[in-house]
């Protein structure tokens, strides 16, 4: 995502919640969201979820839905393949104007009930794609008053782009809930509707007449509610400890490849995530980086972007797509979830897992940073012995410069807040917590562990 200030997707999304705040004062605040745990609440009652990160993973889940030419495939990583086509569609690529036959299958998850009402949902998948297939990700749900939702293209998606353009579809709603880039959202948050349960379908396609498939591990959803607030309550430091984590700058790319969003403050995303994927090991090969100018330093920076960039939203900033990404590495999964607070960051930093966090501020809402944002991600590596924040920031002119240590106050308060003053004065939204995570198909027990209190499974 940009760090230009300009209308964000979220900013979209809430319009309607922030017409009814806009009055407020900059001191307004609520609790804290938690994901797979609880917020403080007061003695005697029971505390309210805000997160539910729900995924289908297992030989058992892929069983469990309803299969139109798909099957399940068992093995240590089970997965989702296409058995043998139930039909053949054409598709036009909006991005390239090409009209292509295809084969397709489908898998349709069980009805997951949601444990916290949502006001917003996003999918996330993990997936591989061989040249000459492709897969689709649908979300339909129950409101709480008992209506439906339309099925909702959550993304086309291939890890290249031979085929088809990867993209996001915007411009889907039904009066009541729409979908921008990544995420779906109750039009109107404070008319008490919520999204009640959800479904997913998942499409697989391949070129007709082959034995082609893609293979799908892993799909998720993250409902959540989190509150309007402008501040969040502090935590205590806990942990202290810092990953080594790959340093990249984003800034040593600007200008390259303007058909990837130009590099430099466009790339905040692809460059979080190949920091961590070299975290754990991943590698990209000569061949692969072959396409790359030999003179721009890193050339997986430019393949990263090149391979997250959604073509409708015309940048590298969707969510999924860089969790899907991050999983084409072998070994590796990725998710897009909520958090509640830094104390959830130093669990999973204790397990040697770190996060690409999203958030948006100005200039002098961070001190040390030197920018302002309407959005920006960037990996939180550790915590210092005072509970400050270690992270790993693309947003620097060069390597050297991307390891910074951030006030735990001010970084909370930006990362977890909802509703936030942009440099005119007006009330734009903020990002609630949210966060990628990757780490390995195989967690360790104690990954496992860190991972579960977190809501991620």
């Amino acid at each position: 995502m940009s760090r230009a200030e300009l209308p964000s997707r979220r900013t979209l999304l809430t319009a309607a919640v922030v017409a009814t705040v806009a009055g407020s004062a900059a001191t307004a605040s609520a609790a804290v969201p938690t994901t797979g745990a609880t917020r403080p609440a007061a003695p005697g009652r029971a505390a309210a979820r805000t997160v539910d990160h729900h995924a289908w993973t297992t030989y058992t889940d892929w069983r469990s839905g309803a299969t139109a030419g798909t099957r399940a495939v068992a093995g240590l990583r089970p997965g989702l393949v296409i058995a043998e086509a139930a039909g053949t569609t054409d598709y036009t690529d909006p991005h390239t104007g090409r009209t292509a036959a295809w084969e397709y299958a489908t898998w349709t998850s069980p009805v997951h009930r949601l444990a916290v009402p949502s006001t917003e949902a996003i999918a996330s998948w993990n997936a591989h794609t061989p040249e000459g297939t492709w897969i689709q990700i649908e979300l339909k749900g129950a409101y709480s008053d008992g209506t439906d939702t339309p099925w909702y293209v959550m993304g086309r998606w291939a890890a290249g782009d031979a085929d088809i353009r990867r993209t996001s579809v915007d411009d889907q709603g039904d009066g009541r809930s729409s979908v921008w880039t990544d995420t779906f959202a109750v039009d109107d948050a404070a008319s008490g509707l919520r999204l009640a349960s959800v479904r997913l379908r998942l499409t697989l396609y391949r070129r007709p007449g082959t034995r082609l498939t893609p293979t799908v591990w892993r799909l998720g959803v993250m409902g959540s509610d989190v509150p309007d607030r402008f501040t969040v309550p502090a935590s205590a430091p806990g942990f202290a400890k810092e990953l080594l984590v790959p340093r990249y700058s984003q800034e040593i790319h600007k200008g390259q490849y303007p058909e990837y969003d130009n590099g430099g403050e466009a790339w905040c995303s692809p460059t979080s995530s190949q920091m961590i994927i070299e975290y754990w090991g991943g590698r990209l090969s000569e061949e692969q980086l072959s396409w790359v100018d030999p003179a721009y330093a890193d050339p997986q920076i430019c393949h990263a972007a090149r391979h997250t960039y959604d073509y409708q939203y015309a940048g590298c900033g969707n969510w999924p797509f860089n969790a899907a990404y991050a999983a084409t590495f072998p070994g590796l999964q990725g998710v897009v979830t909520r958090l509640r607070s830094l104390t959830d960051l130093e669990t999973l930093i204790a397990a040697g897992i770190p996060a690409i966090t999203s958030q948006s501020f100005l200039k002098e809402e961070l001190t040390g940073a030197g920018y302002g944002t309407s959005g920006h991600l960037m990996t939180v590596i550790g915590f210092t012995a005072d509970g400050d924040v270690i992270a790993n920031d693309p947003a620097s002119d060069d390597n050297e410069a991307v390891r910074r240590v951030y006030q735990r106050r001010e970084w909370e308060n930006i990362w977890l807040r909802t509703k936030r003053y942009n440099a005119s004065g007006k009330v734009v939204s903020g990002t609630g917590g949210v966060c990628y995570l990757y780490f390995p198909a195989r967690p360790t027990p104690r990954q496992r562990k860190a991972l579960a209190a977190v809501g991620v499974r």
